[in-house]
């Protein structure tokens, strides 16, 4: 690379025991439940990397875990949740989705450990800014993915605090996934909403 391009540099989570971000959540969040609430068993609903991460903290943890799960998930993904000792009940996109809004499923119980939405799973994920900032003091920019909001959150918050220099973007061309407010609104929605981002968040 030339000398006056920037240095790039790519935080590799694919190299977690999952490989995926989401072990960083999910240890977390299993990290935070008292002694009452993990007796209770903990659930999660996940197309597969939340809950391959889920499954993962609960099995090091010596806890049971649910997993309502995508029916469209992919196979390997599905097999190493069975693997890691998740109960895993399939269920269509709709009804997973249904499932996240109100926060419950039939026959399923236990602490919710939701993929995106809680404080706990997204404070793991910060720690992947922490370690950005510990490796590379001089970073200039990040950039992440964003799909329910929980990773560019978590990396926002805990670089905001030490860095609030550092820029961030987004690309406000590519729609984002949108927040849906009922099942018909998942039917007509065309990706158009935005959902809200570390652009916010660091304004």
């Amino acid at each position: 690379m030339r000398s006056d391009y920037p240095e790039v540099r790519l935080k590799l989570e694919t190299l977690q025991p999952t490989n995926s971000f989401k072990l960083r959540g999910a240890a977390n969040a299993v990290a935070m439940l008292s002694d009452a609430e993990r007796k209770r068993g903990i659930w999660t609903i996940s197309a597969g990397n939340a809950g391959q991460g889920v499954a993962y903290a609960a099995k090091q943890a010596g806890i049971p875990c649910t997993v309502v799960v995508f029916e469209t998930a992919p196979v390997s993904k599905i097999e190493r949740m069975k693997a890691l000792g998740a109960r895993l009940v399939p269920v269509p996109y709709e009804v997973a989705w249904q499932a996240l809004e109100e926060r419950s499923f039939p026959g399923v119980e236990g602490i919710l450990v939701h993929p995106f939405d809680d404080h706990n799973f997204i404070a793991g994920h910060a720690t992947m800014g922490l370690e950005i900032l510990e490796d590379a003091p001089d970073t200039a920019a990040i950039i992440a993915g964003i799909g329910g909001g929980g990773l560019v959150v978590g990396i926002g918050s805990a670089v905001k605090a030490l860095k609030p220099e550092i820029f961030s973007a987004r690309n406000r061309k590519r729609p984002l996934r949108p927040r849906f407010h009922s099942r018909s609104d998942r039917r007509r929605c065309s990706r158009s909403e935005n959902h809200r981002s570390w652009t916010a968040l660091a304004a």
